[in-house]
């Protein structure tokens, strides 16, 4: 009998079964399947969340909590909105503005936490020159339409770091198609140091620029973080 359970939990894809089905108590036949179907509810929660964490390619934050004193928030929005994600609803975008170390890639990383545990959402975390060459390299190898379809499944897509370097002509057309193909149908964080009338130092081209900035703005909240590093005031304290 044994061996059966082993087989049919097998076929079933319901492996974990066989050696834990003796730990669950029950008084009635009903609780025990009650109780079994939980643990596999439970189980498939989170092998889908830990799929999800390993695609999305977060970045490490601290293990600290948030320090808010010295973000502006949009007018109409609050932490909550911003934090749970629930921006995403309404296929919204958030431009996180500041100087570096500022807590822009911390915030957007909590927010594709709290958004892939709670809600089981798709989320992938790019820089912007890592998605420019992924683009590049997909379009090389003729594999450009498949990049896009693994980004038109996302509920969130975050580029981070836009400002930091100018990018490849071609490449920025690219990050161009992605983000038109986003709008109105995801959201987008966008996490920059420069204000948008220095966009174009990034996408070399005016009218691209100025396409660019369209989309993302509409039906999107500007978030302004102030203060210096956080990264140069924990160095300074560390002293």
């Amino acid at each position: 009998m044994e061996q059966m359970i082993k087989e049919y939990a097998k076929r079933l894809k319901l492996s974990w079964i066989p050696a834990n089905y003796h730990t669950i108590h029950a008084e009635t036949n009903e609780e025990f399947l009650l109780k079994l179907f939980e643990r596999e509810v439970q189980h498939r929660d989170e092998r889908r969340i830990n799929l999800l964490l390993k695609q999305a390619t977060l970045p490490k934050i601290p293990n600290k909590p948030y320090d808010w004193r010295e973000i502006q928030l949009a007018p109409g929005i609050t932490k909550d909105y911003i934090l749970e994600g629930e921006f995403t609803k309404n296929q919204e975008n958030l431009i996180f503005y500041g100087g570096v170390g500022t807590g822009k890639t911390f915030l957007s990383t909590l927010i594709a936490l709290n958004l892939m545990k709670k809600q089981g959402k798709r989320v992938k975390f790019y820089t912007a020159a890592s998605i420019v060459n992924a683009l590049l390299e997909a379009n090389e190898k003729g594999d450009l339409g498949k990049f896009l379809n693994q980004i038109e499944k996302l509920d969130l897509l975050i580029l981070d770091e836009l400002g930091y370097i100018p990018l490849h002509k071609q490449g920025a057309e690219l990050l161009f198609q992605v983000i038109s193909m986003c709008y109105e149908t995801k959201s987008i964080i966008v996490t920059t140091n420069l204000p948008f009338s220095q966009w174009n130092n990034v996408f070399g081209d005016p009218i691209l620029t100025e396409a660019v900035i369209d989309r993302l703005i509409h039906h999107s909240h500007l978030i302004i973080f102030n203060g210096e590093s956080h990264r140069y005031k924990d160095s300074i304290s560390q002293r």
